[in-house]
């Protein structure tokens, strides 16, 4: 087996910030060990050295562990000029609607499309397209014996864009409620027993929708398989009906 080449730490620190400047994902430490030869147990103390560095100098820069691996960030004191800098020439940033889907998905993963559609209100198919375009948002399987219909999840890009090591760092939603009912509307939309309800005004939309188009709504709604948006709808209130008496 090769001996790893033990670096100085004056030498080991710049090389750290060299492959960090140039990586666009955070990167595991025993990662930077291989690109650099030193031994892991090196690597990891010196980016805690370096992360304390920055913090006590106060720079406008931090080194943070998130999502398994590290990566430079800016200072949160400096996130509202960051942010309108950024989004000054950012061409992708993320809209209302799938800040909304985005949180959604985050907090009730994992989660069918018609179980976002049920907490937002309105069809988010594709917002949901968008934020998988984006990497935020992934395919995490299918739901079994209830239709087969596609789950979503959060994806590591979700941890590292908002800087969490893991979801369990996700504030509780509780906390942005501005009142007591609305923290009471909060726990039972996430416990799921407001979904089943939910759920059934959508299958009586479109029904509605049935009645008012006729044939032409068939033919819009059909999918290749013959199934209907209506047959989505009822798997997904056997869903609901499912998670709530769990």
């Amino acid at each position: 087996m090769q001996d790893l080449e033990t670096f100085d730490s004056n030498t080991l620190k710049p090389l750290l910030e060299a492959l960090l400047l140039v990586s666009d994902d955070s990167v595991p430490a025993t990662e930077l060990a291989r690109a650099t030869g030193a031994a892991p147990g090196e690597v990891a103390q010196a980016l805690a050295e370096l992360s304390a560095e920055y913090s006590d100098a106060n720079r406008g820069f931090q080194l943070r562990e998130v999502a398994g691996g590290w990566r430079l960030f800016t200072h949160p004191a400096y996130h509202d000029q960051v942010a309108d800098y950024v989004l000054s020439w950012d061409p992708h940033k993320l809209s209302q609607a799938a800040l909304e889907t985005l949180a959604v998905i985050a907090y009730h993963q994992p989660v069918t499309r018609e179980g976002v559609r049920a907490i937002r209100g309105v069809n988010s198919d594709g917002v949901i397209a968008s934020l998988r375009e984006k990497g935020l948002v992934r395919e995490m399987g299918h739901e079994a014996d209830r239709g087969q219909a596609v789950l979503f999840g959060t994806t590591r890009r979700f941890l590292e864009h908002f800087g969490l090591k893991s979801l369990r760092e996700l504030p509780p939603l509780e906390d942005f409620a501005p009142d007591e009912e609305s923290k009471a509307f909060i726990r039972e939309r996430l416990s799921g027993r407001q979904m089943e309800s939910t759920l059934e005004e959508v299958s009586d939309d479109i029904d509605d929708e049935r009645e008012l188009m006729g044939d032409d709504f068939e033919d819009d709604v059909s999918g290749a398989d013959g199934s209907s948006l209506n047959d989505s709808a009822n798997e997904a209130q056997v869903e609901a009906t499912g998670e709530a008496d769990e």
